[in-house]
């Protein structure tokens, strides 16, 4: 069963690291071996990359960048960013909307790498762009691969991101300034952190809850994500080059000292089966 898959992988990698560490194979073996099952596999980019004017919550100002110095007068080249640390692909760590809790650079190296779910409901989004993830959905991926993983990290694939750079076609808002994009729903939160006990969730929109809650100032859907001591990753891309399950996903972020925040670097490793 595909969903086993990242699990075995995971386990592998755990396994042949503690053998090595025991003495009972070679490092150089093990090394050989990691770096032939990565080898064979794809590695998917489900990052934007990030420059001063890409679409963003309402709230947000653009990035700055300026040249410090160049290869032509310094003999190198340096710049200095100014960005907030929910700018493009970036990690929402529960400290994000709680005080007290879990900031960036708490999250365990462990909650990084995580088997991947994705639900794909890009047809139902092309019909309802308010549309919002349902128990039917999830119950539907459960049917075809089996329970979602303990610890896995759950995408839902909407395809929105395929209006980027846009923040206009992003943020689709009608002739009252209303916003149309699709989010989560409550009910498969809970199932999902509650019952499944995944480790975090991600998605293309800039927001966890639908653009007509949001447009109503509405965040109860990702505050009740961070409310859990999870993170989620907003803003990811190319859920439609990954299968439904079976790969790989890691999530990582630079190390910023009580960070609210920070631009993150999310990639899913597909078993060459797949």
């Amino acid at each position: 069963m595909k969903t086993r898959t990242a699990l075995k992988m995971s386990l592998v990698l755990v396994a042949a690291t503690w053998l090595a560490a025991c003495g009972v194979i070679r490092n150089e073996s093990i090394n050989n071996d990691l770096y032939s099952m990565i080898e064979e596999s794809t590695l998917v980019d489900l990052t934007h990359a990030f420059d001063s004017n890409i679409p963003h919550w309402h709230g947000l100002q653009p990035s700055e960048r300026k040249t410090l110095y160049t290869h032509e007068q310094h003999g190198f080249f340096i710049e200095e960013f100014t960005h907030v640390g929910q700018w493009g692909t970036h990690v929402d760590p529960p400290g994000h909307f709680f005080s007290g809790m879990r900031l960036a650079d708490d999250i365990a190296l462990k909650e990084m790498i995580m088997p991947l779910v994705v639900i794909d409901v890009h047809e139902k989004v092309k019909a309802n762009p308010d549309y919002q993830l349902t128990m039917d959905d999830i119950r539907q991926w459960e049917k075809a691969h089996g329970l979602i993983p303990r610890r896995a990290f759950v995408a839902m694939r909407t395809d929105w991101s395929k209006r980027w750079p846009s923040q206009e076609a992003m943020m689709n808002k009608d002739e009252k300034g209303i916003k149309h994009y699709p989010g989560w729903s409550l009910d498969v939160l809970r199932y999902l952190y509650e019952e499944r006990e995944i480790t975090a969730s991600g998605h293309e929109p800039t927001d966890t809850d639908p653009g007509i809650s949001t447009s109503k100032n509405d965040y109860s859907l990702e505050a009740y994500i961070l409310k859990q001591n999870h993170y989620q990753i907003e803003l990811i891309k190319n859920l439609d080059k990954v299968p439904e399950s079976g790969a790989l996903v890691i999530a990582t972020w630079p190390k910023v000292k009580d960070g609210s925040g920070f631009p993150a670097r999310v990639f899913a490793i597909v078993p060459p089966r797949f």
